[in-house]
C-alpha cells in the first residue's frame, strides 16, 4: 500500500495527506480501446455481457489542473451509464475523449486508449490545484457528474445549459470507480456527515437528477397533491424520485416488475404500487400502435382506481419500452419528463394524444451545481434517505455492473474503493441515530 492511501485510511490531518507522494499509478475500473469492437454483429437482443469488457488494474496517475482536485475514493457506485460504455453503446466512449481532447489544454489528458469509468464517489481530497480557493486536502466531499466549462457563457446562465458540459466518468477520463479520481473543483459538494461512504456516493447522480426533473425550475416541478407516476420505481433513480414526490407534498405512483421490489416500494413509503406484470405490460415495449394504446388503458384504469385521477408527471427513464405508455397515460396538460433510455432511444408515441390534449415533453439532463447543493442539503437534513440497496468491491465492479445490466437490483448498486469495509465515513453518529437505521436501509433486503 502506498503512502497516500495509508495516510487516507488512517484519517491523517492535512498537512500529513499534503506531505505524502502521489502514487505513480492507481487501480481502477476501465475499458480498453483494443476491446471496441468485441460485440460488433451483435443484435439488439443479444446478450453484451459487460463482465467481457470491464476490467480492473492500474492506470497511470494523471497531472492535475489548477481548477481540480485529486478525490482518494472511498466508494462508489454503478449507474446505466457505465452499462453503456461497457456495451460501447450507442458509441465507443473513446470517441467522446477524442473530442474533448480537440479543446486542447488539460483537456488532451483525457484522450487515451483506456477509459476509467464511473459517474459518482465519495472520499478525502488529498491535492487541490493551484487555483483551487475553497476546498483543501482532508475534506470529505461527494462528486456531482456534471463536468462543466466556467469560460462558457451559456453555464453561468444553467451549468447544464452549456454545449461543452459533459457527464464526468462517462464522457470524461478519470471516473469515479476507482483508487482516485480527478474532478473539477465546481463538482464537489459536502458529504452529508451522517451518511457512510457508500450510502453517500450513491446520491450524486440519480438523486440530483430526480431533483432537476421534479423540483426544479428547469424540470417539470411538482406541487402538493400532484400525482407523479414514476416507472422503475424501486431503482435507484425511481426511489428517489419517489421521496421527492412525497416531500414535495405529491402522490408517488411507483410501477415495479416483481412482489419483492413492491414491497421494498412500500417500506420506502410509495402511495401507490403497480405491478406492470398483474395488468399484463410484461417487461417489452408493446409490439404495435395498438397495443401501446391497450397497455396505456390498462395501466390508467390501475391508476383510476386507486386514486381517482389520472397522473399530473410521468417520470420516465425507462425510453423504449415506456414512453408511448407514458404519453397516453399521463393527464390532459399534464408533462412526461425523461433523463434516459435504459430500454433503447428511439421512442414511439402517438402524436394525437400529445398535441390534441396539450401534454408536454420535457428532456432533463443531469443539475447544475446550485441544483446539487440543494438537493444535498434535503439529504444533510434527513429529509432524504439514500437508495443503496447492496454493495460490491470494486475488484467485483463487473458483477455489480451486470446486475444492472440485467436490472436484477433495486436501489443502488455501491462499490467499495479504497473503503476496506462498508459502514465507514460516518462522522455525525448522533444525527444518523435520530433519522434511523431503519429509513436508512429501507431498500435493503
Amino acid at each position: 500500500m502506498d503512502a497516500l492511501t495509508e495516510a487516507v485510511l488512517s484519517g491523517a490531518s492535512p498537512e500529513e495527506l499534503a506531505a505524502a507522494p502521489v502514487p505513480g499509478d492507481y487501480l481502477a475500473a476501465h475499458l480498453r480501446v483494443e476491446d471496441v469492437h468485441m460485440f460488433d454483429g451483435m443484435n439488439d437482443g443479444d446478450d453484451k455481457d459487460v463482465r467481457k469488457s470491464l476490467r480492473v488494474g492500474s492506470v497511470p496517475m494523471p497531472a492535475l489542473a489548477p481548477d481540480e482536485v485529486l478525490v482518494a475514493v472511498m466508494a462508489s457506485s454503478i449507474n446505466y451509464n457505465t452499462v453503456w460504455s461497457a456495451m460501447f453503446e450507442p458509441l465507443p466512449t473513446f470517441g467522446f475523449l477524442e473530442r474533448f481532447a480537440a479543446t486542447g489544454g488539460y483537456a488532451r489528458r483525457h484522450d487515451l486508449p483506456y477509459h476509467v469509468l464511473g459517474s459518482d464517489g465519495a472520499g478525502v481530497i488529498v491535492r487541490v490545484g493551484d487555483g483551487v480557493r475553497r476546498w483543501r486536502p482532508g475534506d470529505h466531499v461527494v462528486i456531482s457528474p456534471s463536468y462543466v466549462d466556467d469560460q462558457e457563457p451559456a453555464t453561468h446562465g444553467d451549468g447544464m445549459m452549456g454545449a461543452e458540459q459533459r457527464v464526468w466518468g462517462f464522457e470524461t477520463n478519470f471516473g469515479g470507480l476507482a483508487h482516485y479520481t480527478v474532478a473539477r473543483a465546481s463538482q464537489l459538494a459536502p458529504k452529508p456527515a451522517h451518511l457512510t461512504w457508500e450510502e453517500a456516493a450513491s446520491i450524486t447522480l440519480c438523486a440530483v437528477t430526480a431533483y432537476r426533473m421534479l423540483i426544479s425550475q428547469r424540470g417539470t416541478p411538482i406541487k402538493l397533491g400532484d400525482l407523479v407516476l414514476i416507472w422503475g420505481a424501486a431503482g435507484g433513480l425511481g426511489a428517489y424520485a419517489v421521496q421527492m414526490v412525497k416531500a414535495a407534498g405529491g402522490v408517488p405512483i411507483g410501477v415495479v416488475g416483481s412482489e419483492h421490489k413492491a414491497a421494498l416500494l412500500r417500506r420506502l413509503g410509495c402511495d401507490v404500487v403497480i405491478d406492470r406484470n398483474e395488468i399484463g405490460l410484461g417487461g417489452r415495449a408493446p409490439a404495435t400502435p395498438g397495443e401501446t394504446i391497450a397497455a396505456g388503458k390498462r395501466l390508467g384504469r390501475a391508476i383510476r382506481a386507486a386514486t381517482g385521477e389520472d397522473p399530473h408527471v410521468v417520470f420516465d427513464y425507462v425510453g423504449r419500452d415506456t414512453f408511448g405508455i407514458s404519453t397516453f397515460v399521463v393527464r390532459r396538460g399534464g408533462a412526461v419528463v425523461t433523463c434516459g433510455s435504459s430500454t433503447g432511444f428511439a421512442h414511439e408515441y402517438d402524436n394525437r394524444y400529445l398535441w390534441m390534449n396539450l401534454k408536454r415533453i420535457v428532456g432533463s439532463h443531469a443539475a447544475n451545481l446550485q441544483e446539487t447543493w440543494e438537493c444535498l442539503r434535503l439529504f444533510a437534513k434527513g429529509v432524504l434517505v439514500p437508495t443503496l440497496a447492496t454493495q460490491y468491491p470494486l475488484e467485483d465492479v463487473a458483477e455489480a455492473a451486470r446486475l444492472v445490466q440485467l436490472n436484477e437490483h433495486q436501489g443502488k448498486v455501491g462499490v467499495l474503493c479504497l473503503a476496506p469495509e462498508p459502514g465507514m465515513g460516518v462522522t455525525d453518529p448522533g444525527f444518523r441515530a435520530r433519522v434511523g437505521e431503519d429509513r436508512l436501509h429501507a431498500l435493503r433486503g
